[in-house]
């Protein structure tokens, strides 16, 4: 095993089934996915520590705990479609590439977007898919979604993104100022929608348009 992946398998270990998550399919992306290539290259030694790491721009990849938290709540089938908002660095598409079918992500931040795509090609990953666009407004060309993960918060749940949901669908975003996030479960079915507050978090604003953020 090259040091990289002493270093992966400790952390799904360790930070990962170690705090209750116990998903074989979850358990095996995160195993897989090479974290340090989604982050700039003086942090790379870093990878596969349990914090958040920045990716400049004011931006953070997230905590790896995180990631496996927020994709174990949306119970990702095979054949699910899922929508990401907030790229990023890339990684949280990555390890949703290995249990959906498709994944379709949006980032506002076009340099941020280009190097995760040169990531995603470099990697292999085919069926992601992505968007420069203002990620409030979802992805309405491709939806319903079965599946809609979050990765920044907003002040309040975007109602466009409740739209782009579809019936049986799940979602999870972090909703709060800058102070104080919950991470909300989303659960949409023929009554309506269903929210649960599980977790306190932090995330960087979910920017909209006109400046709209948390």
């Amino acid at each position: 095993m090259t040091e990289f992946e002493i270093k992966r398998a400790h952390m799904v270990k360790n930070h990962i089934q170690a705090r209750g998550i116990s998903d074989k399919r979850l358990l095996e992306a995160m195993r897989t996915v090479e974290r340090q290539k989604f982050v700039p290259e003086h942090q790379k030694a870093y990878a596969y520590e349990d914090h958040p790491l920045p990716i400049g721009l004011e931006q953070t990849i997230s905590q790896p705990y995180i990631v496996a938290e927020m994709t174990n709540t949306l119970k990702i089938k095979k054949t699910d479609r899922v929508l990401e908002i907030g790229t990023g660095s890339g990684y949280q598409a990555a390890i949703l590439s290995q249990l959906a079918a498709e994944v379709y992500t949006v980032e506002r931040i076009k340099p941020l977007l280009e190097k995760a795509q040169r990531v995603f090609k470099t990697c292999g990953y085919t069926n992601i898919h992505t968007l420069h666009s203002d990620g409030t407004l979802g992805w309405s060309d491709y939806s319903p979604f079965d599946a809609i993960m979050v990765t920044a918060a907003a002040p309040k749940l975007p109602q466009t993104l409740v739209d782009q949901l579809a019936v049986g669908g799940r979602m999870v975003i972090p909703v709060g100022d800058r102070s104080v996030q919950s991470l909300v479960e989303i659960y949409k079915d023929q009554q309506g929608v269903h929210v649960k507050d599980y977790s306190l978090v932090r995330f960087v604003p979910l920017i909209g348009q006109h400046g709209w953020k948390g």
